[in-house]
């Protein structure tokens, strides 16, 4: 089995997915690319390594305001960096964040994975690649605050 028009890039089924273009592969405990398959290094270690960042000037995001050009949100470009992390296989962009300028990219997630591999096989799970590892949950209906006030029951005056 390959990926969707990549003949060359084996899937493996056993993926969980953890952001919208990163996946986690259970077998290997590796990071990869959802979108082509690519390996962005081992799960316990921080896959922006793997990545090719974009060292962006806040000025080319934050546009200035017409009429003022003095006026803008951009931070100063002494101060703070955007960096984009891309998938060094296919260029599906994979985080960004602002950063002061010279700090390396942040370790954003660090998964126990004892526990994990725990969890997964007590629950059996074989999840496959864009599965989530817990069934959707509906969201609780909405409570009003404890204050003592009573509100007013619908159709009915107070």
């Amino acid at each position: 089995m390959t990926l969707a028009g990549h003949d060359d890039v084996p899937v493996t089924t056993r993926r969980l997915r953890i952001t919208e273009a990163l996946d986690l592969d259970l077998g290997t405990e590796r990071w990869a690319c959802n979108r082509c398959g690519a390996d962005l290094g081992p799960a316990a270690g921080n896959y922006k390594e793997a990545c090719l960042l974009f060292d962006r000037d806040p000025r080319d995001i934050h546009g200035r305001f017409p009429g003022d050009p003095e006026f803008s949100f951009s931070p100063h470009p002494d101060w703070c960096r955007i960096i984009e992390m891309y998938c060094p296989s296919c260029a599906t962009m994979l985080d960004v964040e602002y950063l002061p300028p010279g700090h390396p990219p942040t370790h954003d997630i660090q998964l126990d994975l004892p526990k994990l591999r725990a969890r997964l096989s007590a629950e059996g799970a074989a999840t496959e690649v864009g599965l989530q590892a817990e069934p959707a949950r509906a969201p609780e209906p909405a409570r009003a605050p404890e204050s003592g006030l009573r509100t007013a029951e619908p159709g009915r005056a107070s």
